[in-house]
């Protein structure tokens, strides 16, 4: 049997309860596509497999991959590092479900990149660190909530289904893990994500300082006032809206920018 590789963040789910829990939480029906990242040994994958789903795997161990083709014949797996893959050619064109016993070393950029692809996605089912779990779920003014909490939260609603205790992997973590669904928002707030994620980049970066400070470089005190936001608040106690109207006002701001420097530019070409 094929040993835990410390460089790809290898714990193995082993735990038949968990699993078991895991399958009824997902409940996967034999229409379902359902993409699994990070197989492993395929503890997970053979509960999946049994309910005759179209299942893909996506694993970057290539000695686990071969196991994985002799154990789930007529099963697509792909040998690859999730997080240079083409994500949106591993999706389907109907809704995907993704599923995933994340190494905890990759979880936070793989979402981020997950995040953009929710138009091809049905909901995701997670096992992640316990307290990467805690700040997707967080609550404003809390101190698990930041950058990421937000961003998922923009893209999808979040819920901790339950814990898991580290006894449950081989080899056995340092941490406790949880069991995660995000299920892709059909209402998203009207805001670009670009220039949201620019702003949250910014003030948690600057978490301490209070807004008029921390947002300076995106709206003064006065423009954060017209959004109806205290200046005098830190960027953990603003909720999704509040940032939300902070990136249209953004937005707004920088396209008057645009058309006063096309007028300008129209000008000088006149008078030239």
């Amino acid at each position: 049997m094929s040993r835990a590789k410390k460089r790809f963040g290898q714990n193995f789910l082993q735990d038949e309860q968990v699993i078991s829990r895991i399958i009824q939480t997902i409940a996967p029906l034999p229409e379902d596509r359902i993409l699994e990242i990070g197989p492993g040994r395929g503890a997970l994958t053979d509960a999946l497999f049994k309910t005759g789903c179209d299942l893909s795997l996506v694993e970057i161990d290539t000695s686990l991959t071969k196991l994985l083709q002799s154990r789930f014949p007529g099963v697509n797996i792909y040998n690859e590092d999730i997080l240079k893959a083409d994500l949106s050619a591993l999706l389907s064109d109907e809704k995907s479900r993704i599923v995933g016993n994340l190494p905890y070393n990759i979880s936070t950029p793989l979402l981020f990149r997950l995040f953009d692809c929710t138009a091809q996605i049905q909901d995701m089912h997670f096992m992640l660190q316990r307290e990467v779990v805690d700040r997707l779920c967080a609550l404003p003014s809390t101190p698990a909530y930041g950058r990421l909490t937000i961003m998922a939260q923009y893209h999808c609603r979040a819920e901790k289904i339950f814990e898991v205790p580290p006894e449950a992997f081989k080899p056995i973590p340092g941490v406790h893990g949880a069991v995660l669904r995000l299920s892709p928002r059909a209402d998203k707030p009207p805001a670009n994500p670009l220039i949201l994620g620019e702003i949250l980049k910014q003030v948690f970066s600057y978490r301490r300082k209070t807004l008029r400070n921390a947002m300076q470089a995106f709206l003064s005190a006065t423009e954060l006032e017209d959004c109806g936001i205290d200046p005098g608040l830190r960027p953990e106690n603003l909720d999704l809206s509040q940032y939300v109207s902070c990136a249209i006002q953004v937005a707004r701001k920088q396209q008057g920018c645009r058309k006063a420097a096309t007028i300008t530019d129209r000008k000088l070409t006149q008078s030239s």
